[in-house]
């Protein structure tokens, strides 16, 4: 075998691994964006019940989006990763 075979062969396992880096990450972004969803749906259910408390809700409901997002970055970092 030649040295430049062995080279094109390494680019193109390569090109094929990132492919399924980018289909990692899109698998990985599906929960976090169902999970905010429910997130922010759940607490305007919340503030349209008891509208005094739209207050607390609003900052617990970005504590939730922002820990939620936290699983989406992982994703992303485990596609580079892997």
């Amino acid at each position: 075998m030649s040295l430049a075979y062995l080279a094109q062969e390494t680019a193109e396992t390569v090109s094929r691994s990132k492919g399924f880096g980018a289909i990692g990450y899109g698998l990985a972004a599906i929960g976090p964006g169902i999970g905010v969803g429910i997130v922010v749906g759940k607490a305007i259910e919340g503030m349209v019940r008891q509208p005094e408390m739209a207050g607390q809700v609003r900052t617990t409901m970005f504590l939730g989006i922002a820990f939620t997002e936290a699983l989406a970055l992982i994703g992303l970092v485990a596609g580079f990763i892997f």
